[in-house]
């Protein structure tokens, strides 16, 4: 024992001493001596070398995607805020396409089972690689040097007094993604019965969990943000190709249009009640007024979405149009119908007989519309069964998908949970448009039945011939749209907004078919997109509680604080 006692640090294979174990060994040569394996000490330096290993992996994440609690960068001059605008531009250029790309690739492996095996290995390519992607990042990246740049630099060129950094607390979001704002300080009640003598207890947040719950934004003066996000919107629009300018411009427009309101509603103290559900009535009564009576105001895409979804037959659509329009019978339309083989024989005699009148239809007759269900009684059911069994795998997809995909943990810790609100507002969703549909074509029926009781009565012909005219078909759309009130309250406001744009859209070119507004040319769009980006900026850098969640996420990613 002595001997090993007296053994150097480095005589044993299995074992070494620390110095601190040599000086202990030293003062008192009897004392045990305590030997720390190599096996311990490789350990600690594993953990060492893992967890600089995170923390360069965490800082790298964050050159791609911005954590919550950014501060604002001070810049004094202006060659700080174009270095600053530079590096902004390319990390949004960088995202941007990431993002693009992975959605194309996406895309084209979700259908590439359908291309020839000799051309996937291009399709992979042009859809990581392509001018899509290209188109995106560029359209990003200088929107967002040329708005980086203009911000800050502005209040050093136009010395005014520079207002305090904003601070918008916005984190902890429920499970229905809805942020709450919260102050620097979390108050909660004392246990107990809520009487004066239990006061309110606080729990202070460390700084780096306020970090987290915090999204910074640097406040400016509206008209410096306004024209920034103007000029910038109006040039970085251009990169991407004309068949999509018009889309990128209206959704932009009626997030401005949403935000606006939501900050002049909120000074002025208006609240409109189901305000969601009055825009989507609107938008969607001039959609379905242009889908019948003006197909030539909306995109074809959009025409042959809702005529899918309507489950109705072209040829009954264009009976209508031409009885309505020109007063004439589509009798090539007709000819279709009758060979149709799910045509009740009801039906058949009667638009045989109405081949063979005279005088044309002054509307669509209802054999027409639905031409396999002889009584209009029946159409509800009929409609509302098919159009819930063809979208309901549709709203399915769009459900379980984000509820797997974007919320994993929530999903592993409790898969029944997801899986049954996924299931629910599938459901709902699919109600919803079988509801629209419904209703839609159950007042179509209505009003035609009810001008062909009321015809040569008591009441006077152009009163009764109201009911068929060109604009009683823009009621049918807007009364559908009540139907939004079956899907949940936090999805209708991004239904509404998904529709208002066409809705415009029809809205516009109609009137400037009739000379109540004027042509754009080549730059409406362009101007369109400044106009929007104007307003949506605006708001992100004074007001960003005003935007919608998913535009103050995207904003925030692509420009920071500053």
């Amino acid at each position: 024992m002595e001997g090993v006692d007296r053994a150097s640090p480095g005589s044993s294979p299995y074992f070494h001493s620390s110095p601190s174990d040599l000086q202990s060994s030293a003062t008192t040569p009897g004392d045990p001596i305590d030997f720390t394996p190599r096996r311990q000490m490789a350990s600690f330096e594993n953990l060492v070398a893992l967890a600089n290993y995170q923390e360069r992996l965490k800082d790298a994440r964050k050159i791609v995607w911005r954590d919550r609690g950014q501060p604002v960068v001070d810049l004094p001059t202006l060659r700080d805020c174009l270095e600053h605008a530079v590096t902004g531009a390319f990390r949004s250029a960088t995202l941007a396409f990431n993002i693009r790309a992975s959605l194309n690739l996406v895309l084209a492996l979700i259908r590439i089972h359908k291309v020839p095996r000799d051309h996937r290995l291009r399709i992979i390519r042009n859809a990581v690689f392509g001018t899509d992607s290209l188109r995106f990042a560029a359209m990003l990246g200088t929107f967002a040097a040329l708005y980086k740049f203009m911000i800050n630099a502005l209040p050093i060129l136009i010395p005014a007094i520079k207002p305090r950094p904003r601070v918008l607390s916005s984190a902890f979001e429920d499970d229905d993604e809805e942020e709450m704002d919260l102050p620097r300080t979390v108050s909660y009640p004392a246990s107990g019965p809520a009487t004066p003598l239990h006061r309110r207890r606080a729990a202070r947040l460390s700084l780096s969990a306020h970090a987290q719950m915090v999204l910074v934004r640097k406040r400016t003066r509206r008209w410096h943000s306004a024209l920034a996000g103007a000029l910038a919107g109006s040039l970085a629009i251009l990169w991407e190709k004309r068949s999509r300018r018009g889309v990128i411009a209206q959704q932009m427009f009626v997030r401005g249009l949403q935000g606006t309101y939501n900050s002049y509603s909120e000074r002025h103290g208006i609240s409109v009640p189901y305000g969601a559900v009055v825009v989507f009535s609107l938008a969607c009564g001039q959609i379905m007024y242009a889908f019948t009576m003006r197909p030539d105001t909306l995109p074809r895409s959009y025409i042959s979405w809702i005529q899918g979804a309507s489950r109705v037959c072209t040829e009954s659509v264009s009976i209508n149009y031409h009885a309505v329009r020109e007063r004439t019978l589509d009798t090539a339309a007709v000819d279709l119908i009758l060979a149709r083989p799910d045509t009740t024989r009801a039906n058949r005699a009667a638009l045989q007989a109405l081949r063979a009148a005279t005088e044309a239809p002054l509307y669509g007759p209802c054999p027409a519309i639905h031409p396999a269900l002889t009584s209009c009684w029946s159409v509800p059911l009929d409609r509302f069964a098919d159009v819930f069994r063809w979208m309901l795998p549709i709203y399915a997809a769009l459900h379980f998908l984000p509820s797997i995909l974007l919320r994993w943990r929530l999903f592993r810790s409790d898969p029944a949970r997801v899986l049954l609100r996924a299931s629910l507002g599938s459901a709902r969703s699919s109600a919803f448009l079988s509801a629209f549909v419904v209703i839609y074509q159950s007042t179509i029926c209505f009003k035609a039945q009810l001008y062909e009781r009321l015809a040569g009565g008591l009441l006077p012909a152009g009163l009764v011939r109201l009911l068929i005219s060109r604009g009683s078909f823009w009621v049918p759309g807007f009364l559908a749209g009540i139907a939004l009130l079956i899907e949940e309250p936090r999805r209708r406001a991004e239904l509404a907004m998904y529709v208002l744009p066409k809705g415009l859209e029809s809205a516009w070119v109609a009137a400037r078919g009739r000379g109540l507004v004027f042509r754009t040319g080549n730059w409406g769009e362009s101007a369109l997109t400044g106009l929007a980006m104007g307003m949506v900026m605006s708001i992100y850098q004074n007001d960003p509680e005003h935007l919608s969640t998913l535009v103050r996420k995207i904003l925030y990613q692509f420009i920071g604080p500053n």
